[in-house]
């Protein structure tokens, strides 16, 4: 159904967002990200007590895309 909007003021849209004015049959943002993390790096909680006393990261990604969203409507 037809709405009238006034005055719209946009002050930011993230990456994997939308903005959409009016009728809208379907709307599916995409979004991907990949996340390197050393050893404790997500742990989170009281009291938390973390030994990591050897940690490494390895962040060699040879295939360069791992999750393509080109044609995934």
């Amino acid at each position: 159904m037809p709405a009238i909007v006034g005055a719209i003021k946009v002050n930011s849209i993230s990456s994997s967002g939308i903005f959409h004015i009016g009728d809208v049959f379907n709307v599916s943002p995409n979004s991907t990200a990949k996340t390197f993390a050393g050893a404790g790096s997500f742990n989170t909680g009281d009291g938390l007590h973390v030994r990591s006393d050897y940690s490494v990261t390895q962040v060699y990604d040879a295939d360069v895309v791992d999750q393509p969203i080109v044609g995934n409507i």
